[in-house]
């Protein structure tokens, strides 16, 4: 079983809780540590028993809050080698950072991470599936480009966390000069709402619970809009939808019940 909360989504913040029975970790901190632990809290977790942290990629909304964390709770990080070496400097040193290559699958207790590689305007950027006890969930998000290899590691997940960050034709004419539309809709940008619909009719599944829709932009998107292109997509109303807010956290959600893996332990040198 995993259970799991978005602490943040979107350009103010990036932070995922992701628990199993006897580990808790984050995906990403792009959330000061007051911010951090206030939504923690919101949702009935604390930080005291956090064991480490990893890192998609080095944009200020998924690390900028890495610094202080560590530094109150010095915990292992984990992030690809190229990340390491392109972190803002303003986030200080990190006591303990655990460097891996792209496509490692890492396993820390009693969870295993597969990271692969995805296609955004940043080094090395990566997502991951997390899974532990049968379950898996897929991440998703901060990507312009849904690769052979990102419909792969995403299958059979029990759970996903998939980006809906625009609508083509709300990008198109609303506030953002051409040069960051043209950012956003390339290959190194973002998914759009047909992207998400693309992915999620792609991996529906007869064991997949939940999908969270996540990074939707308050000016080029709308929550009612991704939810019912979602909904089409899924085709089965037995799967929970739920949308992620920027600025509070998501209930603490389940995902239980997947087909076993096996992966390699990662020892952080």
């Amino acid at each position: 079983m995993l259970q799991f909360c978005l602490l943040g989504s979107g350009s103010s913040g990036n932070a995922l809780l992701v628990l199993s029975e006897q580990t808790k970790i984050l995906i990403d901190n792009g959330l000061s540590y007051k911010q951090l632990e206030a939504r923690a809290r919101l949702v009935g977790q604390g930080l005291e028993d956090l064991s480490a942290v990893f890192v998609t990629h080095e944009h200020g909304d998924h690390v900028k809050g890495l610094g202080v964390l560590c530094r109150k709770r010095p915990i292992p990080v984990f992030m690809t080698e190229q990340t390491r070496e392109n972190l803002p400097r303003s986030l200080g040193p990190l006591p303990h950072v655990a460097a891996y290559e792209a496509g490692e699958t890492i396993v820390w207790q009693d969870m295993e991470l597969g990271s692969f590689s995805v296609s955004h305007d940043a080094i090395d950027p990566v997502s991951y599936v997390v899974r532990s006890q049968g379950a898996q969930l897929g991440l998703a998000t901060d990507l312009g480009h849904l690769s052979n290899l990102v419909r792969t590691r995403l299958s059979g997940s029990h759970a996903l966390i998939v980006e809906a960050n625009y609508c083509p034709d709300r990008l198109r004419v609303g506030p953002y000069p051409p040069q960051i539309q043209q950012r956003i809709r390339s290959r190194l940008g973002h998914l759009s709402n047909q992207d998400m619909c693309s992915l999620l009719s792609d991996l529906q599944h007869e064991l997949l619970q939940l999908v969270v829709l996540v990074h939707i932009s308050e000016n080029n998107n709308h929550p009612e809009l991704v939810t019912r292109m979602a909904r089409q997509a899924l085709r089965n109303d037995g799967v929970g939808l739920h949308v992620a807010a920027q600025d509070a956290p998501t209930p603490m959600m389940r995902v239980c019940e997947a087909p076993t893996h096996t992966a390699t332990a990662y020892e952080p040198g």
